[in-house]
């Protein structure tokens, strides 16, 4: 891979309920476990949030190359990313409903474009055959 650009993030503290920051200082927070895992819940976010955050801005943004390609117009279009966590085996894993709304695109052009948004963006080629990402047109 020809390598475009690199973020830099570090976790410090209590790992889950310590702190993350990236190196340029724009992402800044601190960490909460939320009750579902056994923590206290709190002010912070998560890993998965961040996660989830990350996949629906990357696949939106997929979405709207993809549509451009076609000549299709996006208006009020929106991605959301629900990832969920979970006991897997030994360990823990990940699974991924990305909701997409296009709103005034017919389901077939919809569906073909969340499918070819699927193919191109770079979560979904990360995550592609490591865990379960179900897609849904709204």
């Amino acid at each position: 891979m020809n390598s475009l650009y690199t973020a830099k993030a570090t976790s410090t503290g209590a790992a889950r309920a310590g702190h993350v920051a990236s190196d340029d200082g724009v992402l800044d927070l601190d960490l909460s476990i939320p009750k579902g895992l056994g923590g206290a819940g709190g002010p912070g976010s998560n890993p998965e949030q961040l996660f989830a955050a990350g996949y629906s801005a990357c696949f939106h943004s997929a979405l709207q190359a993809v549509a451009r390609g076609e000549k299709v117009r996006l208006d009020g279009s929106s991605v959301t990313a629900e990832v969920s966590i979970g006991k897997q085996g030994e360990g823990f894993g990940l699974a991924v409903e990305l909701v997409v709304s296009l709103p005034g695109i017919e389901e077939e052009t919809a569906q073909k474009l969340v499918a070819a948004a699927h193919q191109v963006c770079p979560y979904s080629n990360a995550t592609r055959g490591n865990i379960d990402v179900e897609l849904k047109v709204a």
